[in-house]
């Protein structure tokens, strides 16, 4: 233990250093990459068989001093309600504890050039799936469930497009369509003149290469009989990016890259924690991709201090090497941190897309607004209210018609929402599929908060 308060205290005056590196890492709504770098706690965790008999924190402290490495601090009271593992509680110096700078990485990839900085193209893009009646089912008629139906994007290059929403709402089938992972029942996916709506078996390997995906699981997509080193030289032979010679530097620059040292070589999945095997999962995509990465909930099974690590890493990855990303995830805070382009999928079908700024404005999607309700505020002190949308997503087996959001939606006009489908009410980039018109919303949601 290192700090223990009551929670209004703790979030208004850590008195530990790791409490406050903690709160930093935390992405905060209104600020995003151009303005504000995440902190990200240096170092690693030492390991629990080889724990230093003095303040365990303190080689990843900017404020540690001789006498934090000379005994284990007591964990003092420091009020009635409060206690601290930190020698300098009463004075902590907090300024010193600024984000570190990180040196740009190399990496010695005999890159295709000629396929860097392409746009992303997707045009009314479906994704439909033949199911049938389960064990209890009394029919055995094939069904269709119409997982997307109707997706329309376009990502410039070098840019980050965050997708949202609840659920079940299509977000993870649209980058597996783009992957090449699922069919699609119509639409167009293309990048740089390269047609991605063929399935991933019929590619050709400079398809391939075009792209790589991150998983939210790392476990399922690491071989678990082979070594750090082993996964990492598999994509290098495949793409033939690194001479013979020159593969072993690179695999070096590739951990450097995501962080981790010469010692995770000959390491398997088991001995690494869950943020060093999506940190493994990043390097291997940075080796086959040349110009997309897919990311799909890459930080929703990660601690704060590792999301943060990621984030930064990923920005890293995109400003040096050119590259866009897809990054999927239910977590608006991060995506609004991350994203150039946002776009919110509601039951397969866009509800709102545009650039980052415009769509945590108002006018949004009613959807859109319940979703920014929900998002949680690391300050206790400030009270929120929040949208509770009634009932469940219904099945995209049989999508109510007209807009598919009216059946929860709290401004709901009647019976147009119920049999008409929304306009897009576009102002340049930013596009809301809604019938009330963009002022009315503005207003509406306004004096709402």
């Amino acid at each position: 233990m290192v700090e223990e308060a009551p929670v209004v205290d703790l979030f208004k005056s850590p008195q530990h250093p790791y409490t406050i590196s903690l709160l930093r890492c935390i992405p905060r709504m209104g600020t995003s990459k151009y303005e504000d770098r995440l902190w990200s706690i240096p170092g690693r965790v030492p390991p629990l068989h080889s724990l230093p008999n003095y303040c365990i924190f303190s080689s990843r402290c900017a404020m540690a001093q001789d006498a934090c490495r000379e005994s284990q601090p007591p964990l003092v009271n420091t009020s009635p309600e409060r206690r601290s593992r930190c020698l300098f509680w009463e004075h902590p110096d907090f300024a010193r504890l600024e984000v570190s700078q990180e040196a740009p990485f190399e990496l010695s990839l005999e890159r295709n050039t000629s396929m860097a900085h392409a746009s992303l193209e997707v045009k009314d893009l479906k994704v439909h799936f033949q199911v049938t009646g389960g064990m209890t089912s009394l029919s055995l008629k094939k069904e269709t469930v119409k997982a997307l139906d109707g997706i329309n994007l376009s990502l410039p290059p070098q840019n980050t497009v965050g997708i949202v929403g609840e659920s079940g709402c299509g977000k993870s089938t649209l980058a597996r369509a783009v992957a090449g992972l699922v069919p699609i029942a119509g639409g167009e996916i293309r990048m740089d003149g390269n047609n991605l709506s063929l399935p991933v078996t019929k590619r050709s390997k400079d398809t391939l290469q075009i792209l790589q995906m991150v998983f939210q699981n790392p476990d399922s997509t690491l071989n678990p009989q082979k070594t750090v080193e082993q996964e990492l030289q598999r994509p290098i032979r495949l793409f033939q990016v690194a001479r013979n010679q020159e593969e072993s530097l690179l695999i070096s620059q590739l951990l450097a890259a995501v962080n981790l040292d010469e010692s995770y070589r000959q390491r398997y999945p088991a001995q690494l924690s869950g943020g060093e095997k999506q940190r493994v999962a990043i390097a291997r995509a940075l080796v086959g991709a040349s110009q997309l990465i897919l990311c799909d909930e890459p930080t929703s099974s990660l601690d704060v201090s590792v999301q943060s690590m990621v984030l930064n890493l990923l920005q890293r990855i995109q400003k040096e090497l050119g590259l866009s990303l897809m990054f999927i995830s239910h977590d608006l805070g991060v995506v609004r941190y991350i994203s150039d382009y946002i776009g919110v999928v509601y039951l397969g079908q866009f509800c709102e897309y545009g650039k980052g700024e415009e769509v945590f404005l108002p006018p949004y999607h009613p959807y859109t607004e319940a979703l920014l309700s929900a998002i949680p505020i690391p300050d206790p002190t400030v009270q929120k209210e929040r949208i509770a949308l009634e009932g469940s997503v219904p099945s995209a087996i049989n999508p109510p018609q007209g807009c598919r959001f009216h059946t929860r939606c709290p401004r709901k006009l009647g019976s147009l929402c119920e049999q008409e489908a929304p306009p897009a009410n576009r102002e340049g980039t930013h596009v809301i599929f809604c019938h009330i018109p963009r002022d009315e919303l503005a207003r509406q949601q306004k004096s709402a908060v």
